[in-house]
């Protein structure tokens, strides 16, 4: 008899549960999914070439049913899978247990097709007794999340490569839309529009600091602001709407407030020096704080970004990797609910760690869940029963991963403490100024007088600069009638803020809110946006492009239900019913593709006529509308437009345009800055050039400032010759001569004497280098292209090859020291453009990543990114089918691609043959 074969998702899985199971087992892992869609022509089997469905890979006309293929780098997989079923006498279907594991296990069982018994096996941690627990008390796999999985695939294939083409015809090429993507992208585009339609406002209060004439108290020094004068609130930051204007005036039945200006502030502050300080009122009220919830996908990426500046990513590989490795419990939930065993390992350790007072008569329990939860998950904790400290997994983990297990481990236990307690304060005090006017001071402390869970954990907030709503502000014992000496009063004059851009950690809390998406998607949600050019990073804000702009306006004229949020998160609650088994899921895509065709809207579904009617007539999109943003007017009242083009975002003012440099922001282009680039020349002549009698130009463009030889001639086909700037050189000061030497680029400093080739210096794409033949070489500076000898250029050559990144070549920045290992980041310039790198992994830059300004929170971002998609895979090449195919492999074909069918018609049960378009992939 052979021994059972256990299948999972991951090799590092594989591995642990293989040391817990011992030598009776054989642990294997499908490496992720090993059947999909097609993502390309290419991909589809011959047999269905010629049905006009194939370019979508669903065929929508009989019941919805895929094409699905073996990937093509998952075939030797599949067939070392089915080598180790052979031997088997028992198979164990062991991948995760949610929609997308359940999903992986059918896929499995279709394609593996065994003879021996097969059992479900599901654990939501990866300990000894789990995994023995889950062997002794398999299920069957549960058709119905194999069914909701696979109707949001086909959705997401339907979304996608239907709305994709549009906006490859009217914004630009190898643009993508996902039900996901489109909407996240839509909230990083409105809050980058209440950005640009604000209008601060300034303001100017007072602060003082006083000290308590009473020798007898304490003499510690306190700060309080000014509130009122003359019974009158002074304005603040709130009192102002986003148009600039006061809200509260007293005409609307609002209190009136006054709004002090530089002079006022100032007048008032000499008015008020060495005049005697009242305490006026003292109010104490006592406090509770209860603990946070134990995390869950969501909360821990938020926070993980707050506290660790970790992206969603990165925070995800990093959780990924705990899980696999025995660490914590399984990382995609959304339900913050403990069992007992954990319940009962965080009371053990909370009193072994702090003693009885910090633990509560009786245990916590979190029973409440997210919108649209994921199925039969508890919270992300410490695994086992009995949680390992942060000390104790310290050399058994990377140090990133020790950082996240250290937060994981603090939530949870402080999650089963006691309340902090402690005691709020709010102080006023009276000053009388010389010129008659009273005004009052507020100041407000709070005293912690029990930590409770606090000892364990402080939850941080979005905004670094905000005070942390835990942190104790300890405030002298004052009584009213006290008086008080003022140490120091500072005018201060503020401006109103438009609000914050999304981070991470904020746009996956706005996510859940909406109930859009679920928690565990959205990293690869927010790496889709970046990647695809939507949005990308400024510091730890996400800025959207203009091409974001153009995607989202199309989409809220011509396809406004695919975009709005309370559609979107409609689509997840069905979802769930599909999964309860409440609704079915071909009539669910049925409606949203060919519309309702008379009967009753589908809940969370477009209306009528369907995806299908909608992206098949788009003659009404003018392309021209959707790719302009309006962003003010001229002082003759001439609209300025920011329009995104073949070659990128530029403006226009009636027939004049301008360049819209790279690094800035859409709300930093305000009407005076429009003016500004419009006023900047967008060419020069600097003459003529001698043999060609063709003009020579100065340029700025997208990119940067170049040359130009001559203008381009679209009847002759005549291309002007180019060449960028160096970076010393200036545009102003650009004289005819520098011109000609930049545009006798390539140079051809001479000829090897020793075989008689020829080598020239060149200016490329990646840097300055010379070439001999096909043999180059990168040199230090662009000056040096114009100045290098051939004695130079032979002692270059002469030297081992090696590869830009190791170059004596000074690095573009020195961004410092990683702060767990030590090892020297820095910046460099590499074949594929600059990169950053510590030594052992490399990680490119991303659009708008400047190297001069990068920081190390975006370094190590970067970095952990790319060790979080592993290697790049290799590149295989497909094999040419036959140009025919006998009558009898063609019926093989189908034969070895049909699936037994199921007992009722869903999606789930379909075609096992199954194939995609040739557009670009889409990830939602």
């Amino acid at each position: 008899m052979g021994s059972p074969l256990v299948i999972v998702e991951s090799p590092a899985k594989a591995r642990t549960i293989a040391r817990f199971l011992g030598d009776d087992y054989n642990v294997e892992s499908s490496v992720g999914h090993i059947r999909d869609l097609p993502s390309k022509a290419a991909e589809i089997p011959a047999a269905y070439k010629g049905e006009k469905w194939a370019n979508l890979g669903v065929d929508t006309e009989n019941h919805f049913k895929p094409l699905y293929i073996i990937s093509p780098n998952k075939k030797d997989q599949v067939r070392h899978l089915k080598e180790l079923l052979k031997d088997a006498d028992e198979l164990f279907l062991a991948t995760d247990e949610d929609r997308e594991g359940e999903a992986i296990a059918w896929h499995l069982l279709e394609v593996l097709n065994p003879k021996v018994p097969v059992k479900r096996m599901v654990f939501h941690e990866i300990t000894p007794e789990a995994i023995r627990h889950a062997i002794d008390n398999p299920r069957e796999l549960d058709r119905r999340l194999v069914d909701a999985q696979e109707a949001r695939r086909i959705f997401d294939r339907l979304y996608g490569y239907e709305v994709s083409p549009v906006l490859w015809k009217k914004v630009m090429p190898r643009l993508s839309a996902g039900r996901v993507q489109s909407v996240a992208t839509r909230i990083v585009v409105e809050r980058e529009r209440e950005r640009m339609s604000f209008v601060s406002a300034s303001y100017w209060d007072l602060d003082a600091t006083f000290r308590l004439s009473d020798p007898a108290k304490d003499q510690a020094a306190f700060s309080a602001s000014l509130v009122e004068v003359d019974g009158v609130r002074v304005a603040s930051g709130r009192d102002f709407g986003e148009d600039g204007r006061l809200a509260s005036d007293g005409s609307n039945g609002k209190a009136p407030v006054v709004v002090l200006g530089q002079a006022d502030a100032n007048a008032l502050r000499d008015a008020l020096v060495d005049q005697p300080v009242e305490v006026r009122s003292v109010e104490r009220k006592p406090y509770t704080r209860k603990p946070y919830p134990p995390f869950m996908t969501s909360t821990l990426q938020q926070e993980a970004g707050r506290k660790l500046r970790f992206s969603s990513s990165q925070t995800m590989s990093l959780a990924q990797r705990l899980y696999e490795n025995g660490f914590i419990t399984y990382m995609r939930t959304d339900s913050t609910t403990l069992s007992e065993t954990a319940i009962r390992a965080a009371r053990t350790q909370i009193g072994e760690k702090y003693g009885p007072a910090y633990l509560p008569d009786a245990p916590r329990t979190y029973t409440k869940k997210v919108k649209n939860a994921q199925e039969a998950h508890e919270a992300i904790r410490p695994a086992g029963d009995r949680f390992r400290t942060p000390d104790e997994v310290r050399s058994q983990v990377g140090s990133q991963e020790h950082r996240l297990y250290e937060l994981i481990w603090q939530r949870t236990i402080a999650s089963q403490m006691t309340d902090a307690r402690g005691e709020s304060v709010a102080v006023r005090l009276a000053m009388n100024a010389t010129d008659g006017r009273a005004t009052l001071f507020a100041a407000s402390g709070k005293t912690i007088t029990f930590p409770g869970f606090l000892r364990a954990y402080v939850e941080g907030a979005d905004d670094p600069d905000a005070e942390l709503e835990d942190q104790e502000r300890i405030l002298p014992d004052m009584s009213e009638g006290d008086r008080a000496t003022t140490v120091d009063m500072e005018a201060k004059g503020h401006d109103t803020q438009p609000p914050a851009r999304y981070t991470e950690a904020s746009l996956v809390k706005r996510l859940e809110e909406l109930g859009v998406g679920r928690p565990s998607t959205y990293a690869a949600t927010i790496s889709v946006i970046q990647d695809r050019g939507y949005v990308r990073k400024k510091g730890s804000a996400l800025v959207p492009s203009f091409t974001a702009f153009a995607v989202v306006s199309l989409l809220e004229q011509h396809f406004g239900d695919l975009v709005d949020y309370a559609l979107t998160a409609r689509m997840e609650d069905e979802l769930d019913h599909i999964a309860a088994g409440e609704a079915d899921a071909e009539k669910w895509l049925s409606y949203f593709y060919f519309g309702d065709n008379g009967s009753a809207p589908a809940p969370g579904m477009a209306p009528a006529p369907g995806l299908k009617a909608l992206t098949s007539d788009i003659g009404d999109i003018d392309a021209r509308d959707v790719n302009s943003i309006r962003l003010g007017a001229d002082s003759d009242g001439v609209a300025i437009v920011a329009r995104v083009g073949r070659y990128g975002a530029y403006l226009q003012r009636g027939d004049d345009t301008a360049n819209i440099p790279d690094e800035l922001t859409p709300d930093e282009l305000s009407v005076e800055k429009c003016l500004e680039l419009f006023a900047t020349p967008k060419e020069r002549i600097l003459g003529t050039h001698p043999d060609e009698q063709l003009p020579i130009l100065v340029k700025n463009g997208r990119f940067g400032p170049y040359v130009q030889l001559g203008e381009h001639d679209d009847e002759t086909g005549f291309k002007p010759k180019m060449a960028s700037l160096f970076k010393s050189m200036d545009v102003a000061s650009l004289t005819l001569e520098e011109a000609l030497e930049l545009l006798s680029l390539p140079r051809t400093v001479g000829v090897d004497p020793a075989d008689g080739e020829e080598i020239t210096a060149q200016n490329g794409k990646f840097g300055p280098y010379i070439k001999k033949g096909t043999d180059s070489r990168s040199i230090e500076s662009e000056e040096q292209l114009l100045e290098i000898t051939l004695d130079q250029c032979l002692a270059i050559l002469a030297l081992p090859k090696m590869r830009r990144g190791q170059t004596p070549k000074a690095p573009l920045k020195e961004v410092g020291p990683d702060p767990d290992s030590g090892k020297p980041i820095v910046v460099k310039e590499g074949r594929f453009g600059p990169y950053v790198t510590d030594g052992e992994t490399n990680a490119s830059l991303r659009k708008g990543d400047l190297p001069e300004e990068l920081t190390m929170e975006r370094a190590l971002e970067l970095l952990a990114d790319r060790r979080a998609k592993g290697p790049a895979p290799k590149k295989t090449v497909a094999r040419k089918a036959p140009a025919k195919k006998s009558a009898a492999k063609k019926a093989g074909a189908k034969k070895a691609t049909a699936k037994t069918a199921p007992a009722k018609k869903t999606p789930a049960k379909q075609a096992a043959a199954t194939v995609a378009p040739a557009p670009e992939p889409v990830t939602s």
